[in-house]
């Protein structure tokens, strides 16, 4: 109930023109603004979708730019492989070309010059670098020389030539986030791609009555193989075998040692868990020593690096040895150039997906961004509309106080 007094038209009118004045403000800060939301309380349903749709497109802006970057460095990456397996063409036309058996042995000495060379132009593009400083084919060391080259006297050769190329990278995983939940691996293993053949290992140590003395775990080629005490060889390989490495194991039937075979061209990389004597046990690896150049010295090793096919047809061709050459060293060198199409494959199906996701992304972004304008932003036409109304009707109300309180102080004046 209200309180009829004398000042209540007063009081009337000037909480009519603080109201409006309220609402002229409160209009003139959302166009300035350009958003319809000042305060949560304007509207609490729409500021809570804003706000999420805000957070979506930040994450959808951040994939972008992981997406961009990713996609950079599988077309640099790419670039070096589709120019190795040129050289590699290269190198097996002059092999095809030495083991004809029509060149005398000053003609196959002469191709080995070129062959050194083109073996020298591999090991500069294992070890290129991207615009970032960062090694393309060292896994996650990113900022390690990932191949070596160990010089030596070679028979036939008047200076050092390379004996020997080393890798000193990793082969972790190391994945990007590109989408909501969605990641793709970015390493580039030089181990793996520039490897020959598959990598074999035979043990001579009897395992048929080994036993795991306590729990533990074995690393095969990067992967945590889980090990319970009292496991057995047989064990042993089930769990490896089942492990998603992509090795094989087996039981030798000869020597009952523990044999293991990579399923493509790669080199085997294998490591004791913390504390775990596994395989050290087995006789396959040195005790403490780091992979990959920890195989123990009585293991029987077969399957080279792309390197090791290009050196062994270079000293080839200096000993004039041409049935090596169209033999052991041509099968060698095409199982390298198979290899490395394959990684040419898998790098140019992952730079697909990418190109793939990003359309994807540039789609949600603008479809993201539509529903964030449609809660949070505002309506022109409609908010100049209802100001103008606001003005026109703080005028009248003006207006009517005016008429209102028409006295003024030379009515008192007598």
């Amino acid at each position: 109930m209200r309180r009829i007094s004398t000042n209540i038209q007063h009081d009337d009118i000037q909480g009519a023109l603080r109201r409006q004045e309220s609402k002229v403000n409160n209009l003139n800060n959302q166009i300035a603004s350009q958003r319809k939301i000042q305060n949560l309380r304007d509207d609490p349903l729409a500021a809570g979708h804003s706000v999420r749709y805000q957070s979506f497109l930040a994450r959808l802006e951040r994939f972008d730019r992981n997406a961009k970057t990713v996609s950079d460095q599988f077309k640099i990456t790419e670039g070096y492989m589709n120019q190795s397996m040129q050289v590699l063409q290269r190198v097996r036309e002059l092999a095809v070309t030495g083991a004809n058996g029509t060149f005398t042995k000053d003609d196959l000495r002469n191709m080995a010059t070129e062959v050194d060379e083109l073996l020298k132009e591999l090991v500069s593009n294992g070890n290129a670098s991207g615009p970032d400083g960062t090694r393309l084919f060292s896994g996650t060391k990113s900022f390690t020389e990932p191949f070596e080259s160990v010089l030596g006297d070679v028979d036939g050769a008047g200076n050092p030539m390379i004996m020997q190329v080393r890798y000193n990278g990793s082969v972790d995983p190391k994945s990007v986030e590109i989408d909501e939940g969605a990641t793709i691996r970015t390493d580039q293993s030089g181990n793996r791609t520039f490897w020959a053949e598959r990598q074999s290992l035979f043990s001579e140590v009897n395992a048929t009555e080994y036993a795991v003395p306590a729990d533990t775990s074995i690393q095969v080629d990067g992967i945590d193989v889980p090990l319970a005490a009292g496991d057995n060889v047989y064990a042993i390989i089930s769990k490896i075998n089942d492990s998603g490495a992509a090795v094989k194991a087996a039981l030798d039937p000869v020597t009952n040692g523990l044999n293991l075979e990579t399923t493509d061209a790669r080199q085997l990389w294998l490591r004791d868990g913390e504390g775990g004597t596994v395989l050290s046990s087995l006789g396959l690896i040195r005790e403490g020593q780091k992979p990959p150049y920890n195989v123990a010295p009585s293991v029987r090793v077969s399957g080279g690096s792309m390197f090791d096919a290009v050196i062994a047809l270079r000293d080839s061709l200096l000993e004039g040895d041409q049935e090596a050459v169209g033999s052991r060293v041509l099968g060698a060198v095409d199982s390298a150039v198979s290899n490395l199409a394959d990684r040419l494959a898998g790098i140019g199906a992952r730079y697909e997906r990418v190109q793939a996701t990003m359309s994807r992304t540039e789609n949600q972004v603008v479809n993201v961004t539509g529903a964030e304008a449609r809660e949070g932003d505002l309506d022109f036409t409609q908010a100049i509309t209802d100001l103008k109304m606001l003005e026109y009707t703080q005028q009248a109300t003006l207006s009517t106080a005016g008429k209102l309180y028409s006295n003024t102080l030379l009515d008192y004046v007598k």
